[in-house]
């Protein structure tokens, strides 16, 4: 199978995705009865999100460009993907860049996010039968050439071990802040809050640290995230906030709230859900500097950086831990 066909089967998948038949009605649905963080609002953005940029025919050829004498035809290699399930289809890409570079694709979805990515699986193999043989999903990984897995920082040391000796990319937990400067549009500021509460706040593209400028006026910030006010009606969402709220309260930290985030001044850049921490600073470079050295850092919203409101709208280029998984892929 050429690399025409592949890509025209990816196409084929993206119009599947882009249709209202009752078949695929349902699989979203279940897809949020066994996952209660996947709402109907945030499948759909993830799933328009792979339709807008990475399903396109003209960005999938720019893709594989620089690659193409190094694409597969005969004697792919068994790449096994541990996919991680914070946010809906979060390891799509890693299957696409198998998948798109000639590989066979050894598929361990996490239980949070199996039913989306199956019915994908299922819906290609229907098109193509051969691909029986080149996508495979499985419960547990063994005998690949190589590997990608993605989890948490403790489970990246299992991976660590079991893969040693097989080609791999290993990530780990990441997450990302955004820097600003005080003079932010109300617009600009809506757009952040895309970034903040998008998935709430799951991904780790999502924004769970700001950096802001000394005597920084917080209301405003507070007033325009009133967008998102609904998520506080969410169960899950909600449980998450009461019981920070109720953590702050009792050690008497200062925070401030608009009620469905939580806004506490902290050096970590990791902030639990419902929550968003801030630094202030005196001096950009100095936040640049200290950042430049922390690797827990996926990427930097704000003027200069990645502009606000696409933190959760990556390319096909937007590398997970900025490692190329096409070169991995294609120098195997």
């Amino acid at each position: 199978m050429n690399i025409q066909h592949r890509i025209d089967l990816l196409l084929r998948l993206r119009e599947y995705i882009l249709s209202d038949t009752t078949e695929w009605q349902e699989a979203r649905e279940k897809a949020g009865y066994e996952n209660g963080w996947f709402t109907p609002e945030f499948v759909t953005l993830a799933l328009q999100n792979i339709t807008d940029s990475f399903l396109q025919k003209d960005l999938l050829q720019e893709w594989m460009a620089p690659y193409s004498k190094k694409i597969l035809t005969a004697s792919p290699k068994k790449i096994g993907v541990t996919m991680a399930g914070n946010i809906p289809l979060v390891g799509f890409h890693d299957f696409l860049s198998v998948f798109i570079t000639g590989h066979r694709a050894v598929l361990k979805p996490s239980s949070k996010d199996s039913v989306l990515i199956k019915h994908f699986v299922e819906k290609l193999i229907g098109w193509e039968p051969a691909l029986g043989q080149s996508i495979i999903i499985t419960d547990q990984l063994k005998g690949c050439d190589a590997y990608i897995a993605t989890g948490s920082n403790n489970s990246s040391r299992y991976f660590e071990y079991y893969f040693a000796k097989y080609p791999h990319i290993i990530r780990k937990n990441r997450t990302s802040v955004a820097l600003l400067t005080g003079n932010e549009t109300t617009e600009e500021l809506e757009k952040l809050g895309d970034d903040v509460y998008t998935f709430f706040g799951l991904g780790c593209r999502n924004v769970s640290k700001i950096f802001v400028p000394e005597r920084y006026d917080f209301k405003k910030l507070l007033y325009v995230f009133n967008k998102y006010a609904h998520l506080a009606e969410h169960h899950k969402y909600k449980n998450n906030y009461d019981y920070n709220l109720a953590l702050h309260i009792l050690n008497k930290k200062y925070y401030m709230t608009n009620g469905s985030i939580l806004l506490i001044e902290d050096a970590q850049l990791f902030s639990p859900i419902s929550q968003l921490n801030y630094s202030f600073y005196t001096s950009k470079d100095d936040v640049m500097a200290s950042l430049a050295k922390n690797a827990d850092l996926q990427c930097i919203v704000g003027g200069g950086f990645i502009p606000f409101g696409l933190a959760q709208n990556p390319s096909l280029t937007d590398y997970a831990d900025g490692v190329d998984t096409v070169s991995f892929l294609t120098s195997l």
